[in-house]
């Protein structure tokens, strides 16, 4: 058993790893703001196509980041679930996992 959970630790660790760098793309406003991020959800860019950039509609912007970054992590949050997924045996529910 405890053979086991040793090899299970070093798969956890290598996906961890692999994680790290995989990157999912999310936009939002049709593609003016896409945010990159890892699978370990560390935000590695973001980008705002300069015609969206309105001194007069700021709020406008922010949510269109705000929705692009939530995106990201939804996605980044599913592919860490498929990738852990590996680990945990057809039909056993680990919560927070899938």
């Amino acid at each position: 058993m405890e053979r086991a959970m040793q090899q299970m630790q070093t798969r956890m660790n290598k996906i961890q790893e692999e994680l790290a760098s995989e990157t999912v793309d999310a936009t939002a406003g049709g593609g003016a703001v896409t945010v990159t991020i890892t699978g370990q959800l560390k935000v590695q860019a973001v980008s705002i196509d300069k015609e969206v950039v309105d001194p007069e509609d700021v709020e406008m912007l922010q949510d269109l980041v705000l929705a692009a970054v939530n995106d990201a992590v939804q996605k980044a949050q599913e592919l860490q679930a498929k990738r852990m997924s590996v680990l945990v045996p057809p039909g056993m529910k680990i919560p927070g996992l899938m």
